[in-house]
Parts: structure tokens; sequence; C-alpha cells
């Protein structure tokens, strides 16, 4: 066990994500390897990832992949699920004032300064473009505070259907139980393209942003080298911890088709990921169309709707109970009368309530009688 599963003294370890009785986007994606459509091409060399996943960004048409569902650590490709809660709740030119906490991350950081102001989009791009755990930190509490973003987080991802994504920091520094999927992050990064701003942060080749000495600006670079060596790159996050490894998502566009690839737990070796990355979105451009008509799984439009449960019996007549035909009609059934007394209780309580209200008249009747009597015998009226 990774350490950074260990939680601390006096603390339960979380439970695991459950497992979909089906597999999210079809069948095929829940088997553990290698996932093609029919007579595909060979698979491109030195892919190192133990999961990846390629589909078309627009109609969600799963290509091809390896073990889509199975779940790791995703390191910094979470923040792409923080950058789009952002793009969703803030606006670009609201602000965040940087506090000691936000500069004492562990880095990878931007380098912000306590006190320094800073906008939304600024700490956006710089969140993408270089993976800031200072950057993310001050979005989060933007969010309404850590905990907060990450409810926030994980509500997205379930909402998306991305039911093996656990956010444990905002940052994708690991902790006990954080998850994601190749399959998931595909759903995210597509889900992050439908938001203006998160498109430009991810385009975003460099930017000018206030140095951490508070004397003019420095530049933040794009880490993502794929911007200019692919052709047609569309933007995409890269990510490392110790015990996730190398993780990678990206996505491209030629001739009017557009494609997102994620590789997770992979390693620098043969070739680098963004290379291996580019490999497998070249594999799919060169899919023919049937890859595309009759994938091998599909990513989902939200999360798939949970079976309604009948664990409460529907109520039966008497006359059904002795082979008469049950009343069937909707409407209430439970009245206050049937849930203290039951179908037959009910009338039985009636008919002895009606009994008991004659009983009572008489003896009234009579009181009065008496009374009207001793009253003429003594010659006044009762009042």
């Amino acid at each position: 066990m990774d350490t950074s599963e260990q939680v601390p003294p006096g603390e339960q370890p979380p439970r695991p994500l459950e497992v979909p009785e089906n597999p999210v986007g079809g069948d095929r994606l829940g088997e553990c390897g290698l996932v093609l459509p029919s007579n595909a091409p060979v698979l491109p060399d030195d892919i190192s990832a133990a999961n990846w996943l390629l589909a078309d960004l627009d109609s969600g048409a799963v290509l091809a992949g390896l073990d889509p569902h199975g779940r790791q650590r995703p390191a910094s490709v979470i923040k792409v699920l923080l950058a789009t809660v952002a793009a969703k709740e803030l606006a670009p030119d609201s602000t965040v004032v940087a506090t000691a906490e936000d500069v004492a991350q562990e880095c990878t950081c931007v380098g912000l300064r306590n006190g320094a102001t800073y906008t939304v989009e600024q700490l956006l791009q710089a969140l993408v473009m270089a993976s800031g755990n200072d950057v993310a930190h001050a979005l989060a509490r933007r969010l309404g505070g850590i905990p907060s973003a990450i409810r926030k987080m994980n509500a997205l991802a379930a909402e998306l259907g991305a039911l093996d994504t656990r956010a444990v920091t905002p940052s994708g520094l690991d902790g006990p139980g954080t998850s994601t999927s190749a399959y998931d992050v595909a759903l995210i990064f597509r889900e992050a393209m439908k938001y203006p701003d998160f498109v430009k942060a991810v385009q975003m080749q460099r930017i000018n942003f206030p140095a951490a000495n508070g004397n003019g600006t420095v530049q933040v670079v794009n880490d993502n080298r794929m911007l200019t060596t692919y052709q047609g790159a569309l933007g995409g996050k890269s990510g490392f911890t110790d015990d996730a490894q190398h993780t990678f998502v990206g996505a491209a566009e030629r001739n009017g088709k557009r494609l997102v690839v994620v590789l997770l737990r992979g390693q620098q070796s043969p070739v680098r990921m963004t290379e291996q990355a580019a490999r497998l979105l070249d594999y799919g451009f060169s899919l023919p169309p049937s890859a595309s008509a009759d994938p091998v799984g599909r990513l989902v439009e939200g999360a798939p709707q949970a079976r309604k449960k009948t664990t409460e019996p529907r109520p039966t007549s008497t006359s059904a109970a002795v082979g008469g035909v049950a009343n069937t009609a909707d409407g209430p059934r439970n009245t206050a009368m049937e849930k203290a007394f039951g179908n037959v209780g009910g009338p039985i309580t009636a008919v002895a309530g009606i009994g008991l209200l004659l009983v009572l008249g008489m003896y009234l009747r009579s009181r009065r009688a008496k009374a009207a009597r001793a009253a003429r015998a003594s010659g006044t009226q009762p009042s």
C-alpha cells in the first residue's frame, strides 16, 4: 500500500467507491484488457500507460481503450475537474486574495504572493497551464473553502457519470481514497471543453503573471508540449505524483473530427507521455468510419439513472385475498383509519363508534327529561 493511502491514527479509511452493476458507457468498457473495434489495425508501440482511452470528443463514441474503467490515482489531471467547477461558478473578473496557506502548498507552484489580489481568469489559466498547487488551493477557497470545493468537484463528477472518480484534494496531490479512470477523465475533459474560459486557458501558450516578489510579471508557459508539436492540438493536462505516476489527457482535431486521449499510470519511457498520446491520437484518426459508427462504447451524457426500488408491497383488497379482483386504482390508500386498524378493522371500529354515540344520546335525553320533571314540580324552568 502506498503511503498516501495511510490515514491518520484514529481515523477510518474511506470506503471503496461502489462498482456499478453495468459498466458506464457500455458492457465492453468493463473489460480489463484491450478493448478494440473489430478488424482494428495494430496498436502503436511503446504505450506504457496501465489504462488508456480514445474517444470522439463530439459524438462521445469510444474508439478503443485499455481497461477503461480501471481505477487509478489522477495526479494533476484532476485539476481539469476543479477548473470546470471554477469556470462554471466564478466570473473571470472576480478576484481572490492569496493567503499564506495558499503559498505554503506542496509545489509544483506558480508563485502566489501572500496578500496579493488575482483575478479568477489569471488563476484559472495558471492552474491549467502550469499546474500550480498554490493556485488550486486559492481557487478552492474561492469556491467556499477546501471541503466545499471538493464536494462540488465530486458532485459534478457524479452528475457527469464519472463514477470511478473521487477527489480528495483540489490539486491532485495523493490522499486516501483518491480515484479516477481513463473513461472518467475523458468525460470530465469533454465537459470542461464546453466552457470558453477553460478552452482559452488550455490553449494558451504563455501569459504574463504577477511576480511572487511583487515586482512586475513573470512568464507562465504551458507545460503541454503537444500544443506546439502535434498538428491540430486543442490542449491538454498532464500530472505526476510518486503514487499516481504519469497521467495525461489531451485533445486534437483533424478534418473536422475531434478526439480525446487519456493515459493513466504511465512512464516517460521508452518515449515521453505526450509522444504516447500523439501515437494514440494518430491511431484514432486512422481508424475507418465504421469504428465511430459501431463504437466499443460511449461517453455518457450524464449519470445513469438509478433503478427505482420497489420494496413496499402494493396494498391488496380483502376480496383479492380470497380470489376476487384486487382494486388497482391509483390514489391514496393508506388513510389514518387503515394505518391504525387495517382494511377490516376500520369498518368494525366505525360501527362501534356509532353505537357508542347512540347510547350517549339516549343517556342525555333521559337526564334532560328528569330535570324537566323536577323543574315543573318546583315551578321553575331549566336554564
